[in-house]
C-alpha cells in the first residue's frame, strides 16, 4: 500500500509531519484517545473512520470541546429518535440537531408525550447506548435516499428542498448543497443494520461514546418553525462529556429556575403579566416602578454627562417613515398591522431611529453641531409570536434607551471608540463584568447599500473593538439590513450569555432621508448615522439583572433598602426617627409596624431580598444605636446611629453589592 503524507495535531496543537499508509483514517492516529471522539481535517468536521488523503492537515475533536459536545449531542439525538421508532413505531421523523446545552427531536406522533413515555424513552436509549452501536456515514443519490425514507415525509421534503433547507441551521444537519448521506446505526457484533437517518454528521464512533445524557421536556413545535406547517412534538435533552458536567449543569438549571425572573417578580411585587392586557405586555408595580426608575435615572445622568440632548417622539406614524427607511419592506413581519385612520395608514413604531432622523431634519445642520447625540426612552413594539414571548426578556412593548449619534466620517473612529467604552463602563456600574464582543455582518439577500459601504462599515466596527482588550467573536450575515453592528454579550452569575448593548454603522438611512450638514468649505456632506442601544430594552435588561442577582439588587437599585423593625412597640418611635433620617438622605426605608413577631418580620424582609435591616430593643434606644441585620443573616448588634447610617448611604453611592 502507498505512503500518504499528512500532518498530524496532537491535543496541544504541535503538528507533525507523517506518512501514513493508504486508507489510514483518524481513528488510526487517535484511537487510543477515548477524549477523542471527532476530527477536523483540512478545517472540516468528519467521522474519526473517514480515510485521510495526501496533505491532509487532522486536528483531534475532544469531547469536552465545544464542537466536541455538539457532536456527542447530535449522536444522542439520533438515539432517542431511534428509541421513539421503536416504542412508537408509527412516528415520523422531523429534524433532530444539536443545540445550545442539548439537543431536540422532532416527531409526528398521534397525541403528545408525556412524563411517563420520556422516562421509557430514556431507559431504552442507555439500553441503546450500552449496546455500542456503530454509526456509519453512507453517500446516497437523491433518487436513493427518497427510496429508503419513502415513509418519512419530512426527510422527503427537505431532500426535495435540499439546497434551500441547507439554509436553516437546524435543517443544515440533516443535508447539505451536495451529496446526501445516511447514517446507519449497526449491531456492535453482527453489524445488522439497527437503524437508519438522513444526517450529514459528523457522528462519534459507537454509542459507547455518549458518556451522560437526561431528557428534560416535550412541547409542540411547528415543522421548520411555520405556524402554517404541522405541530410536531419535540423532545428536548441534555448531553455531556461526563457524569460530572451533567450534574454540574442540572444543578445550574435548578439555580436557573430559582432566579427565574418571573418567578421572583411574582414573589417580590414587582411586575405581572395580566391576561387582560395581553402576553409580552408587562405591568410594573410600584415596587418595579421604583426599580425602572433609579435605572433610567441614572442612565440619563449619565448620558447627560456625556453630551447626549434628550428627545422624545410618538408611538405611531404614517406609514410613509417606514416606507422610506425600508422597514416596511424589511421588517413588517415584525410589525403590527396598521391601523387605518383618515385614508391613511398608520403603525405603531418598532424602532426610534427614523424620528430621530426626522429630528436632525428638522432644519439646517452645521458640522460645528456634530456629532449630534440624541437620546431617549422609546416605547416600541413588536409582533412577536406566542411562542417566543418569555417573561421581560422577550416581549411585545418594550422601552429602548435609544440613542442616535450623527457625525462625520472623520470623526466615526472615536465617536465609536467613545461608544464602547461609555457603554462598558456603564454596565459595569449596574454589576456585570464579564463580556465580549460579536460583530454582525451583512445579511445576504436582505441589505440596503452597496458592498464597499458595507466593507467600511463593518471594517470601522472591527477597528473599534480591536482598541478594547475584549474577545470578537465573528457573526456572519446578523447584522440590521442598513448596517453591520456590534453587540455587547454579557455573562450573567451563572455563565449564561446575554446579549445586552448593540452599536451600528449606517451609511444608508442618512441616504434614503438625503440628510445633509454643511462641512467646513461650505459643501453639503452626508453625515454617519450610529445606532445604539445600551440595555437593549429596559424590560428585558430588568430581566437580566433581577436574574444575575437572584432577586437580590444591590442597595442603590432595591426597591426597599432599608426595614426598620422593633422588637416591641415602645421602640417603634426610636426607629421611625431613625427612618426619617435616613429618608433626609435619600434612601428608600419602611418601619414594619405590623402586629407579626419579630422573628417573623425578619424572615419577611429575608424573602422580600431587603439589604439591610435595623432592628431596635430597649437596650439599642438607651444607647441611641440599633442591631445592625444584613441579607446574608450577619448580625451586628450596638451600631451607633451614625454608624449605621454612614455604611448604608456609603454602600448606595458607591453602588456595590452587599
Amino acid at each position: 500500500m502507498s505512503d500518504v503524507p499528512v500532518i498530524v495535531l496532537d491535543r496541544e496543537g504541535q503538528r507533525r509531519e507523517r506518512e501514513v499508509t493508504s486508507g489510514t483514517t483518524s481513528a488510526d492516529l487517535y484511537g487510543d484517545d477515548r477524549d477523542v471522539i471527532a476530527a477536523r481535517v483540512n478545517g472540516e468536521l468528519v467521522d474519526l473512520s473517514r480515510p485521510l488523503g495526501p496533505g491532509d492537515v487532522v486536528e483531534p475533536v475532544l469531547v469536552n470541546t465545544q464542537d466536541g459536545r455538539a457532536i456527542v449531542r447530535h449522536s444522542t439525538a439520533h438515539v432517542l429518535a431511534q428509541a421513539v421508532q421503536q416504542l412508537f413505531p408509527e412516528a415520523k421523523l422531523g429534524i433532530g440537531p444539536p443545540i445550545a446545552d442539548g439537543f431536540y427531536y422532532d416527531f409526528d406522533v398521534s397525541r403528545p408525550f408525556d412524563p411517563e413515555d420520556l422516562e421509557r424513552i430514556e431507559t431504552l436509549m442507555r439500553e441503546i447506548v450500552k449496546s455500542g452501536q456503530r454509526f456509519v456515514r453512507r453517500v446516497v443519490s437523491d433518487d436513493e435516499a427518497r427510496a429508503e425514507l419513502s415513509s418519512e415525509p419530512y426527510k422527503l421534503e427537505l431532500i426535495d428542498e435540499k439546497g434551500r433547507a441547507a439554509s436553516d441551521n437546524n435543517a443544515g444537519v440533516e443535508v447539505g448543497e451536495g451529496e446526501l448521506t445516511i447514517y446507519d446505526n449497526l449491531d456492535a457484533r453482527s453489524g445488522s443494520l439497527c437503524w437508519k437517518d438522513l444526517c450529514r454528521g459528523p457522528h462519534v464512533p459507537t454509542t459507547r461514546h455518549i458518556r451522560a445524557f437526561k431528557l428534560m421536556r416535550s412541547a409542540g413545535a411547528y415543522w421548520r418553525g411555520d405556524e402554517h406547517n404541522s405541530q410536531l412534538q419535540r423532545i428536548y435533552g441534555t448531553g455531556w462529556e461526563s457524569k460530572d458536567a451533567l450534574q454540574e449543569h442540572l444543578r445550574l438549571l435548578e439555580e436557573a429556575e430559582r432566579r427565574d425572573h418571573r418567578k421572583l417578580g411574582a414573589e417580590l411585587d414587582l411586575f405581572s403579566f395580566p391576561d387582560e392586557i395581553g402576553s409580552g405586555l408587562p405591568v410594573f408595580h410600584p415596587k418595579g416602578g421604583i426599580v425602572r426608575r433609579v435605572m433610567e435615572e441614572y442612565s440619563r445622568q449619565r448620558h447627560e454627562e456625556a453630551g447626549y440632548s434628550f428627545v422624545n417622539t410618538p408611538h405611531i406614524t404614517k406609514s410613509g417613515l417606514f416606507e422610506t427607511s425600508g422597514h416596511l419592506k424589511w421588517f413588517a413581519e415584525d410589525m403590527y398591522p396598521p391601523m387605518r385612520m383618515e385614508g391613511v395608514d398608520y403603525y405603531l413604531k418598532p424602532m426610534n431611529c427614523p424620528m430621530h432622523i426626522l429630528i436632525y431634519r428638522s432644519r439646517g445642520r452645521s458640522y460645528r453641531e456634530l456629532p449630534l447625540r440624541l437620546f431617549e426612552f422609546g416605547s416600541v413594539y413588536r409582533n412577536e409570536k406566542s411562542g417566543v414571548v418569555q417573561g421581560l426578556v422577550r416581549v411585545r412593548g418594550m422601552t429602548q434607551d435609544d440613542a442616535h449619534i450623527f457625525c462625520t466620517r472623520e470623526q466615526m473612529p472615536e465617536e465609536l471608540h467613545n461608544l464602547l467604552m461609555f457603554v462598558l463602563g456603564l454596565l459595569r456600574d449596574y454589576g456585570l463584568t464579564d463580556f465580549y464582543l460579536e460583530l454582525s455582518t451583512k445579511p445576504p439577500g436582505k441589505a440596503v447599500g452597496s458592498d464597499a459601504d458595507w466593507e467600511e462599515a463593518t471594517e470601522a466596527l472591527r477597528a473599534a473593538a480591536s482598541l478594547i482588550d475584549l474577545d470578537l467573536v465573528m457573526d456572519e450575515g446578523g447584522g440590521a439590513f442598513y448596517g453591520p453592528k456590534i453587540s455587547v454579550q454579557a455573562k450573567d452569575a451563572l455563565g449564561r450569555t446575554w446579549q445586552l448593548s448593540t452599536i451600528q454603522v449606517d451609511f444608508q438611512l442618512p441616504q434614503r432621508f438625503e440628510l445633509e450638514y454643511q462641512a467646513a468649505d461650505g459643501t453639503r456632506q452626508r453625515p454617519v448615522m450610529i445606532h445604539r442601544a445600551l440595555f437593549g430594552a429596559i424590560e428585558r435588561f430588568f430581566g437580566v439583572l433581577l436574574e444575575h442577582y437572584g432577586g437580590a439588587l444591590p442597595p442603590w437599585l432595591a426597591p426597599v433598602q432599608v426595614v426598620c423593625i422593633p422588637i416591641a412597640d415602645a421602640h417603634v418611635a426610636h426607629l421611625q426617627s431613625i427612618a426619617a433620617r435616613l429618608r433626609a438622605e435619600g434612601l428608600r426605608v419602611e418601619v414594619d409596624t405590623s402586629d407579626e413577631r419579630m422573628q417573623k418580620k425578619i424572615r419577611t424582609a429575608q424573602r422580600q431580598k431587603v439589604p439591610y435591616m435595623l432592628l431596635a430593643g430597649d437596650d439599642d434606644v438607651a444607647k441611641n444605636a440599633v442591631s445592625f441585620r444584613y441579607r446574608s443573616g450577619e448580625q451586628k448588634n450596638g451600631v451607633s446611629i451614625d454608624e449605621a447610617v454612614s455604611e448604608i448611604v456609603s454602600a448606595v453611592l458607591s453602588r456595590v453589592q452587599v
